[in-house]
């Protein structure tokens, strides 16, 4: 997947499931599996925060990971942790505000996806002008996952992307789930990105399933 294929990777952010080895309650293996199973779309390995697995054990479980990715044809994002995300020859990456600038990430990825994380109209524009491919918006709920995560906004942000006529693939990000993604998607995004909602369900795959058909749904 290259950065002009804007048509395939609205389609890849349907169903974006985000973890790392400290988000599952099984192995993170079999998550990813079932997740696929269930719709999944596309895949962001996020292995940071408390329990996260670091160097060595860190790569391993990362190539595991992309390998179970690309025999089903889903991409593979590494979230902020550049030169693994190149050792990996992974498809993309996502950043956040405090990850660097976006044009410098964009020079050493070249034309591997750049995600980018936004909370206001200005940080919006200047991800674009830095070459983003993609925006993740948010959180739009509350989220116990992420322990800096910034104020909740709902979908306000979203519409105002939209109303100013900015096109840029985007995916909601934060505290959703299946009762709350349809208002997120009609909002203007062009899917969502979950973790717990998927990661800590009773089955996965059913999590998933209903995850993607509600995004489904909410774009007829």
């Amino acid at each position: 997947m290259t950065r002009v294929d804007s048509d395939k990777l609205r389609e890849a952010l349907k169903l974006y499931f985000i973890f790392g080895s400290q988000n599952c309650l099984k192995n993170p293996l079999e998550v990813l599996q079932e997740a696929i199973c269930g719709g999944v779309t596309c895949f962001q390995f996020r292995e940071k925060g408390k329990g996260s697995r670091t160097g060595t054990a860190k790569l391993e479980l990362a190539r595991q990971l992309q390998k179970i990715c690309r025999g089903k044809g889903i991409p593979f994002i590494v979230n902020d942790d550049i030169d693994l995300a190149l050792e990996l020859d992974a498809d993309g990456v996502h950043i956040g505000q405090d990850d660097g600038p976006a044009d410098e990430i964009r020079k050493k990825i070249g034309d591997r996806i750049l995600g980018v994380s936004a909370h206001t109209m200005e940080e919006v524009r200047q991800a674009i002008v830095d070459g983003a491919d993609y925006l993740g918006l948010g959180p739009i709920y509350p989220t116990a996952t992420k322990e800096d995560a910034e104020a909740v906004q709902g979908t306000t942000l979203i519409e105002e992307v939209r109303k100013q006529g900015i096109d840029i693939p985007l995916v909601g990000i934060g505290g959703i789930k299946a009762h709350n993604a349809k208002d997120v998607v009609t909002a203007g995004t062009d899917g969502i990105s979950v973790i717990t909602a998927i990661s800590h369900a009773e089955s996965i795959a059913l999590a998933a399933r209903q995850l993607l058909e509600t995004v489904e749904h909410a774009k007829l």
